[in-house]
C-alpha cells in the first residue's frame, strides 16, 4: 500500500532501496509480521537494461514486469507500506531507534534500518556510449554474456580492468578484441591474451557506430574500424547514497559497507544488503543478501522483545513480592 504524504510514519523497520535486496528483505519481514516501510527513489543500477537475466524463475523477464510482480506480491502483506522518495538523512535517537527524514518534510520513526541503496556503474569515457548502454554495451557478462556469445565482441577497460575483463570474457567467447583506449598492454600479458584468442587494439576510441542502440562498429582515433556487435566494459561503480558514510558505518577498502554475518553494520541497528556490500554483484545474490538481512533483523527484534518482556515480568514479580511482604 502507498502511504499518504501527511500520514505519521512509525514502524519497526525502514528499508531504503527497492531493488532485489530491498524487495526480498521486505517480503521476509512482512512474512514475519514486522511493520515495514519500503522507500525507493526510482534509480536502479539496471536502469538501462531491458531484461533481468540469471534470476531463477524470472530469467529474461522485463525489468518493469519484474518490479511490478514484486510490488504486487508485497501488497499481500498489510504490515508492509511502500513509498516513493529519496531518504536524505537518518538520525539515531536516544531511545535506540532512528528518525528517517524524507525530502517532503515527513519523518519516519523506526527501530532498525536496512540500507539497500545500491550502486551505479560509471560509463567509460567513450563518446555516445549512452545510446548503446543496456542494449549492446554492458558492464556484466554474467548478466548479458550469454545473449552476446555468438556476436562480434569487444571488451573495453582502462589498464588492468580491461585485462581482467578480457580474462573473464573467455568463458563466453574464445575470439574477441580487447580495446585499451591508449594503454599499452605489457608484452607477457599480450602473449597470454593471444594464446587465448584475444586480439588487442591500443588506439583510443573516437566513437561508436550503430543505430537504435545496436552497435555495429568502433571507430578509432587512428582511422581504423573494428566490426563489433557487443561491447563489455569494466569501470568503477559507486554507491548511490551517502547515508552509510554519514551514519558512520565502517567501509571496506573498496568503499563498500562492511557487514557481519547477518548484514549488521558497525552501527548498531543499521543493516546493509545488496550491491552496497562486498560480494558477487548479481540480482539473485542481492535478493539473497536481502533475505539474510531480514533474518538478522527479525532475529534481533525478537530477542530484544523477548528480553524486554522477561525484564518487565521480573520487575512486576519483584514489586508484587515487596507489597506482599508489607501487608
Amino acid at each position: 500500500m502507498m502511504v499518504p504524504v501527511d500520514a505519521p510514519l512509525s514502524c519497526e523497520v525502514v528499508i531504503v532501496g527497492a531493488g532485489p535486496a530491498g524487495l526480498s528483505a521486505a517480503l521476509i519481514l512482512g512474512r514475519c509480521l514486522r511493520s515495514v516501510l519500503l522507500i525507493d527513489d526510482g534509480t536502479p543500477r539496471s536502469w538501462a537494461a531491458h531484461e533481468v537475466h540469471g534470476f531463477l524463475s524470472r530469467d529474461g523477464i522485463a525489468q518493469d514486469d519484474f518490479r511490478r510482480i514484486c510490488r504486487r506480491q508485497l501488497a499481500k502483506y498489510p504490515s508492509i507500506a511502500q513509498r516513493s522518495g529519496e531518504v536524505r538523512r537518518i538520525d539515531p535517537q536516544g531511545t535506540g531507534g532512528f528518525r528517517v527524514c524524507l525530502p517532503d518534510g515527513s519523518v519516519a520513526h523506526c527501530r532498525k534500518v536496512l540500507l539497500a541503496t545500491g550502486v551505479l556503474d560509471e560509463l567509460p569515457p567513450i563518446p555516445g556510449i549512452e545510446e548503446y548502454f543496456g542494449v549492446s554495451a554492458h558492464p556484466c557478462p554474467y548478466c548479458d554474456g550469454w545473449e552476446a556469445h555468438e556476436a562480434a565482441i569487444a571488451v573495453y577497460g582502462d589498464e588492468r580492468r580491461g585485462v581482467e575483463m578480457a580474462h573473464a570474457m573467455t568463458a563466453w567467447s574464445r575470439r574477441f578484441t580487447l580495446i585499451t583506449g591508449g594503454w599499452r598492454v605489457p608484452v607477457p600479458e599480450r602473449r597470454a591474451l593471444g594464446a587465448n584468442g584475444v586480439s588487442v587494439i591500443e588506439s583510443p576510441i573516437e566513437r561508436l557506430i550503430g543505430h537504435g542502440g545496436l552497435l555495429e562498429a568502433v571507430r578509432f582515433a587512428d582511422g581504423g574500424t573494428l566490426r563489433c556487435e557487443a561491447l563489455f566494459f569494466d569501470t568503477p561503480s559507486v554507491m548511490q547514497s551517502p547515508l552509510a558514510a554519514a551514519l558512520g558505518c565502517r567501509l571496506t577498502a573498496s568503499g563498500r559497507v562492511a557487514c557481519g554475518p547477518y548484514a549488521e553494520t558497525s552501527v548498531p541497528g543499521i543493516y546493509a544488503a545488496g550491491n552496497v556490500v562486498e560480494g558477487v554483484q548479481l540480482s539473485i545474490v542481492a535478493a539473497s543478501d536481502g533475505a539474510r538481512a531480514a533474518f538478522g533483523i527479525n532475529r534481533t527484534l525478537t530477542r530484544e522483545a523477548f528480553s524486554r518482556r522477561a525484564r518487565c515480568a521480573a520487575l512486576a514479580g519483584a514489586r508484587s513480592r515487596r507489597y506482599a511482604s508489607r501487608a
